[in-house]
C-alpha cells in the first residue's frame, strides 16, 4: 500500500487582502523543508463547508481568519466536524470566535449563541466587540501549566500578534467551562486568548494569529503541532488498510 500524504482542509474565504491567507503557502513550504512535515492542503470556502461530506477524508481542519465569513454555517460545520470526529483542529482569530459559538450552541445548549459581528441584534452574544481592538496589536499571553497549549508552545508566556476586534463575552465563561471547554491562555489583563478541548486528540484555538509570527520562514509552534497531529491522525487512519493489504 502507498502511504497517502496527510490532507488538511484550510477552511476560509481565501483572499489576497487577508495577510494570514497570503502567508499560508510559504508556511506549508517551511513545514515541508524545515520540519519534514508534508501536508496536502486544500482551500475549502465556507460556503462549500456547509455541504455534508465535503470535509470527509481530511486529517486536519484549520479554520482561518477572514470574518465575516461568507457562510457562518459552513464555519460552524467545520468546527463541529472536527470536534465530533476527533479530527485535529486549529482555529485562529475568527476560528477561535466561531469555535466558541459552535460549542456554546451544540454542547452548552445556548441555542441562540451568536457572534456580534454577524448578528449584533441577538440576545446571546457569546462573541462581542473587544473593549480595545487588537487589530495590528502584539502582546503577551500567559499559558496555563499542564495544558495542550503549554505542551505545544513549550512555555507559560509567549508574545503573539493579533488582527481582530472581537472576543469572548465573559458573561458566558462559566457555562462554557462547565460544558467542558478549557481556556488555557490569557493576556496580562486576564482576557482569554486560547482555548482547547480536553479529551480531544488535538483541538486548539487562539485569538492571536500564529501565521503572522516572524517573517513566515519559520513556522510557529502551534501550526507545527497541528501538522504533526495531522500526520499522526493520517498514520492511524491508514494503518488498518495497510495491515489488511
Amino acid at each position: 500500500m502507498t502511504y497517502q500524504t496527510p490532507r488538511i482542509a484550510l477552511v476560509g474565504d481565501r483572499s489576497p487582502a487577508v495577510r494570514s491567507h497570503a502567508r499560508i503557502p510559504g508556511l506549508l513550504d517551511a513545514l515541508a523543508t524545515r520540519d519534514q512535515l508534508v501536508l496536502d492542503a486544500y482551500w475549502i470556502p465556507t460556503e462549500d463547508a456547509e455541504t455534508p461530506g465535503v470535509l470527509d477524508g481530511f486529517d486536519a481542519i484549520w479554520l482561518l481568519p477572514g470574518s465575516p465569513y461568507r457562510s457562518e454555517a459552513g464555519a460552524l460545520a467545520a468546527v463541529r466536524t472536527a470536534r465530533e470526529r476527533g479530527i485535529p483542529f486549529l482555529g485562529t482569530c475568527a476560528g477561535f470566535q466561531h469555535a466558541v459559538v459552535e460549542y456554546a450552541r451544540n454542547v452548552c445548549g445556548i441555542d441562540g449563541a451568536a457572534h456580534g459581528e454577524n448578528q449584533p441584534e441577538e440576545d446571546d452574544l457569546v462573541i462581542v466587540p473587544l473593549s480595545c481592538s487588537l487589530v495590528g496589536h502584539e502582546g503577551a499571553v500567559e499559558i496555563a501549566p499542564g495544558t495542550l497549549a503549554e505542551r505545544v508552545l513549550g512555555t507559560t508566556r509567549t508574545q503573539e500578534r493579533y488582527h481582530c476586534a472581537y472576543g469572548l463575552n465573559s458573561a458566558y465563561l462559566d457555562r462554557l467551562r462547565e460544558g467542558g471547554l478549557r481556556f488555557s491562555g490569557a493576556d496580562d489583563a486576564g482576557d482569554l486568548r486560547v482555548l482547547e478541548l480536553p479529551g480531544h486528540p488535538f483541538f486548539l484555538a487562539s485569538l492571536f494569529q500564529p501565521e503572522l509570527a516572524g517573517d513566515g520562514t519559520r513556522v510557529h509552534p502551534v501550526i507545527r503541532a497541528l501538522a504533526a497531529a495531522a500526520v499522526e491522525y493520517a498514520t492511524a487512519r491508514q494503518a488498518p488498510v495497510a495491515a489488511g493489504a
